[in-house]
């Protein structure tokens, strides 16, 4: 076994990032375990000497701060931050409101932005670390009725790439996880899901279809978030771990597919981008 390291987990109470907890306290780590309530995180993790359980809210800095403080006083460091925390802000674009949008990006996006900037300073003191921000198959191809999602994906993609070259000359690495469909509570409304709260007649028809496709996913995805847990300790132990990683079968043929798209439309229209690269003589 490899020395223990400290884990620091957002979103700890459910789904995935209990999973992720409890797989790290097995291999015998430390585990900072966070979610708006602690009670709820003990409550799903479980009892044990390595835990530390602290409330911390991804879109309040003020938690943030508070909760890599009360880690740096229990461990004395924090090797592996886990960005786990997020929603699924369903709903056709214009259902869903600009409150709605904004809070979507809030808590996918500069949440994981929130932790990062609190814990990276840990990190380059130690000169290690590891940063693993939970994506999904969205953050590469977006799909009707998850405008909202998508875009905080997307979002979380780009930063987590440029952000894998700022850090790596600090010792810290960084990897990007995409899951498919995985057994957790992402689908669960009005805890974890959120439909628009804009309706419109036009898009009723394509709405009502795509609730009922997730309701229907939910609790039947194929993924096991058991493994995905097991999967990211190994990750945690490579000297050089991916910047990407595609988890599950649905997710691995969602992302091939779109770089063939991707390749079949810049073959398609060469006149339309490579004359892109010439000066333009016609003044």
């Amino acid at each position: 076994m490899t020395e223990p390291q400290t884990f620091f987990i957002t979103g700890t109470s459910r789904g995935m990032g209990t999973e992720f907890a409890r797989a790290a306290l097995h291999a015998g780590h430390h585990v900072v375990a966070t979610g708006r309530d602690p009670e709820r995180v003990v409550a799903a993790v479980g009892q044990h000497d390595e835990l530390l359980a602290v409330a911390l809210d991804v879109t309040d800095e003020r938690t943030v701060r508070s909760a890599v403080d009360a880690a740096i006083e229990r461990f004395g460091r924090i090797d592996v931050l886990v960005n786990n925390a997020g929603s699924f802000q369903g709903g056709f674009f214009e259902e869903v409101s600009p409150e709605q949008f904004r809070a979507q990006m809030e808590t996918n996006f500069f949440g994981a932005m929130n932790v990062t900037r609190a814990v990276l300073p840990v990190m380059r003191a130690q000169g290690s670390g590891r940063v693993i921000s939970i994506s999904s198959t969205a953050g590469i191809v977006a799909g009707a009725g998850g405008s909202a999602y998508a875009a905080s994906k997307f979002a979380l993609e780009g930063w987590m790439e440029a952000l894998h070259g700022e850090v790596l000359p600090f010792g810290i690495h960084t990897t990007v996880v995409e899951p498919g469909f995985f057994r957790t509570d992402l689908l669960a409304e009005g805890s974890s899901t959120f439909w628009g709260d804009v309706h419109l007649d036009d898009y009723r028809s394509s709405s009502d279809q795509t609730k009922e496709f997730f309701r229907g996913m939910e609790g039947k995805q194929s993924g096991d978030p058991a493994k995905l847990a097991r999967t990211l300790l190994a990750l945690t132990e490579m000297s050089a771990p991916p910047v990407r990683l595609v988890a599950g079968a649905d997710s691995v043929e969602g992302v091939l597919r779109k770089a063939q798209q991707l390749i079949e439309q810049a073959r398609a229209f060469p006149e339309l981008t490579t004359s892109l690269d010439l000066d333009d003589q016609s003044n």
